[in-house]
């Protein structure tokens, strides 16, 4: 069957809280219809927590070990949900008490990163962002996710962490497809200022900019956008949610693919060609 859940990680860490029900159920010598009467459930609802379809609420988690006589059990299986809930953040959550707040909580993953590996098939990424483009862009998160309006204190937020592309001992290796370039966030002022900003910081030495040419025959498909933080975490962002991915077995996945896709990239006096002539189309 296949798997509800868009990582292998976070499928991995649902599927252990379920079999750790279902064998709290065993040892109290219950039936799944046993455990539903008593905890007043459909017994569908045992069924879909006990495969990992449906993940557990920290009620649910209570109720199945106060049913199954386990409260011992509790504080371990709401850590376990805990961690998992972590690896999988619906937007629509965090975002909402606005987006600024959401800017601030990366700033410490940010500092302590030596070395960045970003993909984007998407936008730009928040590294190499103007204000302008980043204010755009976030009222635009705002309006779909409806999130509180405080766009311009995120964007001022985003633009400021920026600074270690220019402070510290930091590097990033960015591969953008070209349509990143082509897709007019704001207006054609807005992206005119954004690609002559991406210009000015593939100048930095801390700074490498690859660009995918759009047409280019390729072996490697177009990926969702991510992020490789120092080989020891991926975030990798999805219309509804962001999944971090900390199994060592899919992080190489993914620094597998960012090689095959820098493969792909042109870089230097190509590159720059590439945004000139996406700048020049602007009307």
């Amino acid at each position: 069957m296949q798997s509800p859940y868009p990582s292998t990680t976070l499928d991995a860490a649902r599927r252990a809280i379920a079999d750790k029900l279902r064998d709290i159920r065993r040892d109290a010598g219950l039936t799944g219809r046993e455990v539903a009467a008593r905890a007043g459930w459909q017994p569908s609802k045992v069924s879909r927590l006990q495969s990992a379809t449906t993940p557990p609420s920290d009620d649910d988690i209570r109720t199945w070990c106060r049913v199954c006589e386990a409260d011992d059990q509790v504080p371990d299986l709401l850590a376990a949900n805990r961690t998992a809930d972590a690896m999988y953040l619906e937007w629509r959550r965090v975002q909402g008490t606005g987006l600024r707040r959401l800017q601030e909580s990366r700033i410490p993953l940010y500092e302590r990163t030596r070395t960045f590996r970003v993909y984007s098939s998407t936008v730009m990424p928040g590294f190499l962002q103007s204000y302008e483009y980043a204010a755009a862009l976030l009222g635009s998160i705002a309006r779909v996710h409806g999130t509180p309006d405080d766009v311009a204190d995120a964007a001022a937020v985003r633009v400021e962490r920026s600074h270690i592309i220019r402070e510290g001992d930091h590097r990033f290796a960015i591969v953008l497809e070209e349509s990143v370039l082509r897709h007019v966030v704001g207006d054609a002022a807005t992206m005119a200022g954004q690609l002559g900003y991406l210009l000015s910081v593939m100048a930095l030495p801390s700074v490498s900019v690859g660009i995918v040419p759009a047409g280019k025959p390729r072996d490697m498909w177009t990926l969702e956008t991510f992020t490789v933080f120092d080989g020891e975490r991926v975030h990798v962002e999805l219309l509804t949610a962001a999944v971090t991915v900390t199994a060592p077995g899919e992080i190489s996945q993914y620094a597998h693919a960012f090689e095959e896709l820098t493969a792909l990239a042109v870089y230097g006096a190509k590159a720059r060609t590439l945004i000139s002539a996406a700048i020049e189309s602007l009307d």
